[in-house]
C-alpha cells in the first residue's frame, strides 16, 4: 500500500519520487501522486490479459534507466483504450496488435511489413498468385519466391497479410484474421525473447472455434 494515495493499484501510474541510494537495492518510494486508474479491466478477463501481456512485453523489451516517453504514452493509450471496448474479442485483440507494432517500432525492431523483407518485392494482395509468409528471422513478411530460404516461416492468409500492410485494416477486420495476426505476433516475440510470453496462452486459449 501507499502510504500517499491509498492502495496502488495494478496499471497505477502518476508522478513518482524515489530514492535509489544503491543500485543492489529496492529505491525507497518517497512520493506517488496516483493518477485515475484502470480497476474496471478486471471486469473483462481478456482485455485484462491482453494488458497484462502488453506489461511483460514492454518489461522485457526494454531496460532500466533508458526512457522511451512516447512509448509510455502508446502504452497508456492502450490501456485507455482497452477499459473502453466493448468487451468483443475482435476489438480488443486489434489494439493489442497495435501496440505491440508501436512497441517493436519504439525499440528499433520494426517488422517489415510492406514489401518482402528479403527481395524488396511490395505485397499485392489483387494478385491471387501471391503468397505471402511472416519470418521472425527475416524480421518480416517474405514472398513465396524466398520463403524457401526462411524455415521458420510461418503461412498467412491473404487477408492477414493485408491487414499487416495496411493497418488501418485491423479495425474492420474478422475475429479470426486477427486471431492469425496474434499468433504471428506471438511467434515474433517468442522468438525475439528466446521464450514464450508468460501472458500468452492466456490469449490464445481464449479464441473462439471459426
Amino acid at each position: 500500500k501507499s502510504a500517499f494515495d491509498g492502495p496502488i493499484e495494478v496499471f497505477s501510474y502518476g508522478k513518482i519520487v524515489f530514492s535509489d541510494t544503491a543500485k543492489e537495492k529496492l529505491a525507497t518510494l518517497t512520493e506517488f501522486e496516483q493518477q485515475p486508474g484502470f480497476e474496471s479491466l478486471g471486469d473483462n478477463l481478456l482485455a485484462l490479459n491482453c494488458c497484462l501481456l502488453g506489461t511483460e512485453l514492454l518489461s522485457n523489451l526494454t531496460h532500466e534507466n533508458d526512457p522511451h516517453p512516447d512509448l509510455f504514452d502508446s502504452f497508456l493509450q492502450f490501456l485507455k483504450n482497452t477499459r473502453e471496448t466493448s468487451g468483443e474479442r475482435r476489438e480488443t485483440i486489434s489494439l493489442l496488435i497495435l501496440f505491440q507494432l508501436a512497441l517493436l517500432k519504439e525499440v528499433g525492431l520494426q517488422p517489415i511489413l510492406s514489401y518482402c523483407a528479403n527481395c524488396k518485392t511490395k505485397y499485392d494482395k489483387r494478385n491471387t498468385r501471391y503468397e505471402s509468409y511472416f519470418s521472425s528471422s527475416a524480421n518480416g513478411l517474405v514472398c513465396r519466391d524466398c520463403e524457401a530460404s526462411f524455415p521458420d516461416k510461418i503461412r498467412l492468409s491473404k487477408d492477414a497479410a493485408g491487414c499487416l500492410t495496411n493497418l488501418k485494416m485491423l479495425a474492420e477486420s474478422k475475429e479470426k484474421t486477427l486471431n492469425e495476426i496474434e499468433k504471428a505476433l506471438i511467434y515474433h516475440f517468442t522468438e525475439l525473447l528466446y521464450r514464450p510470453p508468460k501472458m500468452a496462452k492466456y490469449i490464445l486459449e481464449n479464441e473462439k472455434p471459426q
